[in-house]
C-alpha cells in the first residue's frame, strides 16, 4: 500500500529520514543549539517558558546578540511567558524577574533584540506559554527544555529532556508564521526588553481577546505528498479543553494503538480521558509503558537537608497518584501488560514528555499530559507518522538511552507511602487532603 494511504487525514510535511536527528543529552543539546546560533544566516526564533538570568541564560543571550552584531540582517525573535518573566523563582524573594535581565542587554547593545512576553491568561496559575521549538534558519530544534543552567547542563547537574532536530524549510516557515502572525502581532503581547512595561491589569481585555484568538488558531501546513522514502510531520497547537486538536490527537493515538504505547511524563497526574483510553488499550491487549520521573528527580523535589517549602510537597503528591494507579492495576503489572519505569540518575531531574505508538507514530511535545496542559496552557507538538518505520532505529536508541537510568517497578509496594515521607511533608499533605485542596492542585499544577 502506498505510504500516503497509510497516513492520517491531517495535512503534513514530507521529511527525509536523514533530516531528522535525535540528540541524546542536555550537553549535546546545548552544543547543537549554540553552534546553530553561531552559524545562523537568516533567522533565529527561540520559544520557551523562560530564559533565565543565570550563567547559561546569559551565555545564550550573549550568543544571540553577538550573532546579530555579525549579521545585522538576522531576523531574531525570542518568546517567553509574560508572567514567568516578571517574577523570581518559586519560593525566592520578590524581584523584577528575568525582564530586568533582558532590559540590561537591550541597553548594553546598540540594537536591542525583542524578547516578547506572551500572556496566555491574566494570571500565571491559569495558563502559561508552554509552546516549544527553536527555529534557526530552516532547522527546527524541538525540546521541552527551557533555557537555564540545569536544562543546558551548565555545571554538575542537568534536567533530562528530549531533543530532536528536523531540517525542513516548510515546517520551519510554518512555526515562524504562527509566532509572527498569531502571537507577537497581537496587541496583548509586549516586548520585555523595553522599560516601562504596562501592567497585566491594564492588558486584561487584550489578553482575553488574545486567548480567544489562540483558541481558533493553528499552524498553516502545506500538505505534501509522502512517498515510501519519507515520513510525515504535522505541527499542532492546543489551548483549552474545547476543540483542542492536540488533546484530541493524544487520545486518538492511544485509542488507535494495536501493539504498544509508550508515554513519558514528568508529573504523574493524567486527565481522566487519558486514563480511560489507557484502560481500554490494556483491555484490548496493548502493552502500555509509562516512563515517569522518580519523586527525587522531580524539579520541585527538596532534599531533607534543605529548608522545607510547601512547593516541595508536589513530588510526593505525584508519587501518591502513581502508587494509587499501580495499586489498582497490580494484575496488569504482573501480567506484563503494564509497565512503569521510574527514572533516576544521581541528583539530576527528569522532564520528558511524549508518546510512541506501535513504533510507527511519535508525538514530540512539551505537553505534560496532565489537567493543566489539558485545559490551561498553550501547548504544541509535532506528530511524526512513520508507517514504514524509517525512524524506528533512531527512536529505539533514544529510549535505550532513557531506560538506562530507570527502574521498572513490579508492584505498588515498591513506592513509598505517606508514613515514609518527611514529617513536614506528611503534615502538609494531610492538611491538603483534609480540606480537599489536592483536587484543585491536581487541576492547576
Amino acid at each position: 500500500m502506498p505510504t500516503q494511504k497509510l497516513l492520517g487525514a491531517s495535512a503534513h510535511f514530507s521529511v527525509a529520514p536523514d533530516h531528522f536527528e535525535v540528540l541524546q543529552s542536555a550537553e549535546r543539546f546545548r552544543e547543537y543549539l549554540f553552534d546553530a546560533i553561531k552559524k545562523a544566516s537568516a533567522r533565529i526564533y527561540l520559544t520557551a517558558l523562560y530564559l533565565e538570568n543565570d550563567e547559561a541564560g546569559r551565555e545564550l543571550l550573549t550568543a544571540v546578540y553577538e550573532a546579530k552584531q555579525r549579521n545585522p540582517n538576522l531576523d531574531i525573535v525570542i518568546c517567553v511567558d509574560w508572567h514567568r518573566a516578571q517574577r523570581g523563582l518559586i519560593g525566592a524573594s520578590q524581584s523584577k524577574g528575568n525582564a530586568a535581565f533582558y532590559q540590561e542587554f537591550a541597553e548594553k547593545y546598540s540594537e536591542s533584540i525583542p524578547v516578547y512576553g506572551i500572556p496566555v491568561r491574566n494570571r500565571e496559575v491559569f495558563g502559561v506559554l508552554h509552546l516549544k521549538g527553536f527555529i534557526i534558519d530552516d532547522t527546527v530544534i524541538y525540546s521541552g527544555a527551557s533555557l537555564n543552567n540545569i536544562y543546558l547542563h551548565h555545571g554538575d547537574r542537568y534536567r533530562f529532556d528530549r531533543y530532536h532536530t528536523i531540517q525542513h524549510a516548510g515546517l520551519a516557515d510554518s512555526m515562524v508564521s504562527f509566532i509572527r502572525d498569531d502571537m507577537i502581532a497581537h496587541p496583548a503581547v509586549q516586548d520585555l526588553s523595553q522599560s516601562h512595561l504596562p501592567s497585566t491589569k491594564s492588558l486584561k481585555t487584550k489578553i482575553k481577546k488574545f486567548r480567544s484568538a489562540l483558541g481558533k488558531s493553528s499552524y498553516q501546513v502545506k500538505n505534501e505528498t509522502v512517498d515510501e522514502h519519507h515520513v510525515a510531520v504535522t505541527p499542532m497547537i492546543g489551548i483549552g479543553k474545547r476543540n483542542n486538536v492536540l488533546n484530541q490527537k493524544i487520545l486518538s493515538l492511544i485509542a488507535g494503538a494495536e501493539d504498544e504505547v509508550v508515554l513519558c511524563t514528568p508529573y504523574f497526574n493524567l486527565p481522566k480521558s487519558v486514563l480511560r483510553e489507557i484502560k481500554r488499550a490494556i483491555k484490548r491487549g496493548v502493552k502500555v509503558h509509562f516512563v515517569v520521573g522518580d519523586k527525587t528527580a522531580n524539579d520541585f523535589f527538596l532534599p531533607e537537608d534543605k529548608p522545607f517549602k510547601p512547593i516541595g510537597g508536589l513530588p510526593y503528591l505525584y508519587e501518591m497518584n502513581l502508587r494509587k494507579f499501580a495499586l489498582i492495576n497490580e494484575a496488569h503489572i504482573a501480567s506484563g501488560r503494564l509497565s512503569i519505569h521510574l527514572w533516576k540518575h544521581d541528583s539530576n531531574s527528569y522532564h520528558l514528555k511524549g508518546l510512541w505508538i506501535d513504533r510507527s507514530s511519535m508525538l514530540l511535545t512539551g505537553n505534560n499530559v496532565n489537567p493543566r496542559a489539558w485545559a490551561l496552557d498553550l501547548e504544541n507538538g509535532l506528530l511524526i507518522e512513520d508507517p514504514l518505520k524509517h525512524l524506528e532505529e533512531k527512536f529505539a536508541l533514544e529510549f535505550e538511552n532513557i531506560y538506562q537510568h530507570t527502574q521498572c517497578i513490579s508492584s505498588s509496594s515498591e513506592l513509598e507511602t505517606m508514613q515514609h515521607y518527611p514529617l513536614p511533608t506528611q503534615k502538609l499533605l494531610k492538611k491538603v487532603m483534609r480540606i480537599r485542596a489536592d483536587k484543585l492542585l491536581k487541576r492547576i499544577l
